[in-house]
Parts: C-alpha cells; structure tokens; sequence
C-alpha cells in the first residue's frame, strides 16, 4: 500500500499512521528500531529496496529523507508505505524543501518510534563528520558507505579524521566473508608468522583498503595493495610465509579458489555482497564495532602500495 502526502505535515503523516494501524491491525507492532535513511538528492528506491529486505531481519520503521530538487518555498510532500511495498518495515518518505531541508532533525523526530534505536545510514555522500551532523548525533550507529563516492579513499580518511564508536561503513561489511576465511586460515597449522600480505582489487573499492588495512593491523606485517580498474572488488589476498603462500583468489566475483601449500585447492563460493546483507549486518548489532575503529583509525596508516 501506497499512500501519498503532498504539501503536508509531521503531525498529519502520524494521524494517518495511526489510522491505517486501526484499520488494519497491529501493523506497526514489533519494530526494533528507527532506521533513517538520507539520500542526500540521489533517486531513494535503491535504498528503500535494501531496507526493506533487511527489514525481514529488523524490524523497523524507516523514514527516508529524499530532497527535492525544485526551487519552491517551505514544503513538505510525503509518502507511506505499508504492507508489500515495505516489507516488514513501514515507510515513510519525506520530501522537504526550502527551510525545511535545513532543520532535517526536527523533521523525523515526531516520526521515530518511541524509546526504540536510532540508526543513521547515508547511502552516497556523508557529511564531514557523521557523528556532529544532526541525523547523526541522535543515533546510536551511523553508516556511511564509501564505496559510492567519487573519490572512496578520502572518504576513508574524512571518517577517520571524525572517528567515534558508533560509526561504521558497508564498505567494511563487504569484506566480512574475506576476513572470516582468512582468519579460519591462520587458525590452522603451521602456525608460522605472515612475513606479508598483498590485496588485490579494483582501484576504487574502498573495501581493498580497509581489507589491507585489518590485515596490516591484526598481522603486524607489511601489506600491499594492486589496483586493476575492471576488477570486480577484492579479486585476491596473498599471505606470504616460510613454508608457502596462502592465496585466496576471487577473479570472477563468485567462486575463489583457498590455495595452500600441501593441500588440495578448495573451491567456496564467495559471491560479492549485496546492499541489503550488509545493510542487515550492520543492523545486528547497536554496539561499538572495536575492530573496524581500530583497522581505521590504526591499520590504514600502515598500508604501504
């Protein structure tokens, strides 16, 4: 269900909230949290579609901030969506223009759920410091993803220069599976020092950094990244050791290949993560992630390319 608002108010979008509820049940019961997405003037159905497939996960209810381009005075158009057009969320997106583009804070707050969790997302462009800005400063997480940016490494740099617990980035959910195989690696026998590492990938996937840089940091060794401008993100890691190098190699972006030395090359299917897994990996947890402020605040320093 699709219900469309145009030139209305916070106080009339709840109103009509709360009658679908007494219309059609408890449709709004369960929700774990408020997850606020600001779309900073891109087209918002991408993200919407991530969210609501997290939302199978998470319960939620999301309010998506979508400006609009016009060059008109105060106005504020909005619309709901219920039942198949959110899945286990509801929706509610919100149009502002003019003055009220500039106070977006006070424009969710009627919207959000009440004594429930606030998770910030800027799906493209991110301000300067996440944290301070007023979406952020309400929320207890915050996710960027640098990824989606022009320039993915200072992206990097801008949230480690503005770096506080609660803050985390999907380009840092994508390498998850990479991270998980490679320390399941190490696990095993022998147990002998990385002398190094070296991450191969595609020149702007902000992911080869951060993958670099969790390895410099949790391995204490040199780490060098290789760029290819058509690869399909992490394409290879190579830990090199005295009795051979471990090589996990992805070329084709869904099947690598684990080799070792005296073992049999073992195929696993490493397909590259979608929006909506990482966006509900992140949603799991409303706590500190230690690790990614430890790679980026310390590990990025100590990448060498």
């Amino acid at each position: 269900m699709i219900i469309d608002l145009p030139d209305t108010s916070t106080r009339a979008i709840n109103s009509r909230l709360l009658k679908e509820r007494d219309e059609g049940g408890a449709i709004a019961l369960g929700r774990v949290l408020t997850l606020i997405i600001d779309t900073q003037g891109h087209d918002p159905e991408e993200s919407i579609d991530a969210a609501n497939d997290a939302s199978r996960e998470h319960p939620c209810r999301v309010i998506v901030i979508a400006k609009d381009t016009k060059d008109r005075t105060s106005t504020l158009d909005a619309q709901i969506r219920l039942g198949g057009d959110a899945g286990a969320s509801e929706v509610i997106v919100l149009r502002p223009s003019g003055a009220l583009d500039r106070h977006l804070d006070t424009l969710v707050m009627p919207l959000m759920l009440p004594d429930a969790p606030i998770v910030t997302w800027w799906p493209y462009e991110f301000p300067d410091n996440p944290s301070e800005h007023p979406l952020g400063a309400m929320a207890q997480r915050r996710i960027t993803d640098t990824s989606q940016l022009a320039r993915p490494t200072a992206g990097l740099q801008k949230l480690r220069d503005a770096y506080v617990d609660g803050d985390t980035d999907l380009a840092w959910s994508r390498a998850t599976l990479w991270r998980g195989l490679i320390a399941a690696t190490l696990d095993q026998p022998p147990f002998e020092p990385v002398r190094k590492a070296v991450v191969v990938g595609e020149s702007r996937h902000s992911s080869v950094d951060l993958m670099a840089a969790w390895l410099a940091q949790s391995l204490k060794c040199p780490v060098e990244i290789q760029r290819f401008a058509d690869a399909p993100a992490i394409t290879q890691v190579r830990l090199e050791r005295a009795s051979g190098d471990i090589v996990l190699d992805r070329p084709d972006g869904k099947t690598a290949a684990l080799r070792q030395p005296d073992q049999p090359e073992h195929r696993i299917a490493l397909p590259i993560r979608q929006l909506r897994e990482c966006l509900a990996e992140e949603l799991r947890r409303l706590d500190a992630d230690e690790v990614y402020g430890e790679v980026l605040l310390k590990g990025l320093a100590k990448v060498g390319e």
